[in-house]
């Protein structure tokens, strides 16, 4: 099975995937590669809950760095995810309750989207995955509202939460 795929698995056999189906596997729940190297080499786990507790450790040490990182392959909210990956795959599900915005929250969330990138230097992050529209634009203008070190610490927990979602819908017992 390749990491390309977005199809569930077992634990016993996401702990057999050879070391490169491993490795873009759980880039997909979060392109940072220390923490996909902290995941890969700690295997096997005897559940998913055991994998879960792990990447959730190793996720509370990111940094400001590994934000920029992975924010390089998250689509804007609202945008429409490119190519035809995994991670795109997972994009498109999370961000799936956007295909329901009206015209007026789409645009008020295009316009937020660049008033954020001008003021914070990158995308707008948010587990998008069980929020509405006008939910995320909301947060979205609450988070215009942080300061840049505030920011950054929400930015990194909503990466978090998106990376264990993205694992729990992956891994199964």
């Amino acid at each position: 099975m390749s990491g390309q795929e977005a199809d569930e698995m077992k634990i016993d056999e996401f702990n057999a995937l050879d070391e490169n189906a491993a490795r873009e596997t759980v880039a997909v729940w979060a392109a940072i590669p220390a923490w996909v190297d902290a995941i890969v080499v700690a295997r096997p786990f005897a559940s998913p809950d055991a994998l879960a507790a792990h990447a959730d450790e190793w996720a509370r040490a990111w940094g400001r760095d590994d934000l920029d990182a992975a924010l390089a392959h998250h689509p804007r909210i609202g945008e429409r995810p490119t190519g035809a990956g995994a991670e795109a795959g997972a994009s498109s599900r999370e961000q799936a309750s956007m295909s329901s915005a009206s015209g007026t929250v789409q645009a008020d969330i295009a316009r937020a989207n660049v008033e954020y990138e001008e003021r914070f230097g990158r995308v707008f992050l948010i587990r998008a995955a069980g929020r509405s529209p006008e939910e995320m634009l909301t947060e979205l203008r609450r988070r215009l509202t942080n300061g840049p070190e505030a920011e950054a610490i929400e930015a990194l927990d909503q990466l978090r939460q998106i990376a264990l979602l993205r694992l729990r819908s992956t891994v199964e017992d």
